[in-house]
Order: structure tokens, then sequence, then C-alpha cells
């Protein structure tokens, strides 16, 4: 006799062993829906609550316009000194490149690193400006093309600095 053939013998006597352990005795509770289980009565939508949002206020005084063009000016202004200082960065880096770290050359690319951080957060201080005119504006579901303007002219300044920063980290 082939395995095979033993398995299939030993196989049908105890599949006809399972199927009498399954019973259809009574002890059991009905699956069908119960009384409390159905939906009763009706659902409404609840009424609608507003939200009384504040003004954000601003310290900015003036027209918008004007605003906008002294925060930009601003930027452009700390940019300015941000490039004064950025040949003395990538000289004293690059004199830097091979020395120790602590040695007097890494200090000193240090410091001007440090120097044009420095310059670098000045040029980003308008941008939280623009920021709290734009989020007041929008609140008042105001006109914010403007300043939008303006703060994508401040983050194209921004990103550029960061730009040099990297660079010369990477050194």
């Amino acid at each position: 006799m082939s395995a095979m053939s033993r398995i299939a013998s030993l196989c049908l006597p105890l599949s006809l062993c399972l199927g009498a352990c399954a019973s259809s005795g009574g002890d059991y509770p009905s699956l069908a829906i119960r009384d409390a289980e159905r939906a009763q009565g009706s659902f409404s939508t609840p009424e609608r609550k507003t939200i009384d949002v504040p003004p954000v206020e601003t310290d900015l005084t003036g027209p918008l316009d004007q605003t906008l063009v002294q925060l930009v000016a601003a930027t452009e202004a700390a940019h300015a000194d941000f490039l004064e200082i950025a040949p003395r960065a990538r000289r004293l880096v690059a004199a830097a490149g091979s020395s120790e770290v602590g040695s007097t050359a890494w200090a000193s690319a240090e410091v001007a690193l440090s120097e044009l951080d420095s310059a670098r957060s000045l040029a980003a201080i308008p941008l939280g400006d623009i920021d709290t005119l734009y989020s007041a504006a929008r609140v008042v579901a105001g006109d914010v093309a403007a300043i939008e303007a303006a703060r994508a002219r401040i983050t194209a300044i921004i990103a550029e600095e960061d730009e040099t920063l990297a660079q010369l980290r990477e050194r």
C-alpha cells in the first residue's frame, strides 16, 4: 500500500468522526437582530455653532502698501550687510579648510559664520511681520496678493543667504 493510500484511508474515518461533533443544538443564542438593537427615533443634525475669531492685532502702522515696502527694504538692507560680510567669511573658511578644530583659523572662520548668521537673522525678522500681516488679512478674508508678493521676495533673499551659509558650512 502506498503512502498516499494510507493517508487517504486514515482521513476518511477522521472526517466522519469530526462530522459527528457538529450538532444543531438549541443551546446557542440566536444571531438575529434584537429589539434593542433596532434603530429608533430620528436623527437630526445639531445646530451649527459659529466661532468668534478675534481680530489679529498687528503693531505695524500705516497703509499696507507702505508697510510692505518698508519690510522688503529692511530685508534688502540686512541682505546688503550679509553680502558685505560674506567675502571675508569665504576667505576665512577657505583658510580654515585644512586646519584642526579649535585652531585660530578654525575659530576665525566660526566667528565669521556667526556674523553671517546674525545678518541672516536680521533679514528674517521682517518675515515674521509679513506672516502676521498675512494671517490678519486671511482672518478677515482680505486680499493677500500684495502680501504674498512681498513675502516671496523676502523668502527668496533668505533662501539665497541660507544657500551661502550651507556652502560655507560644508567646507
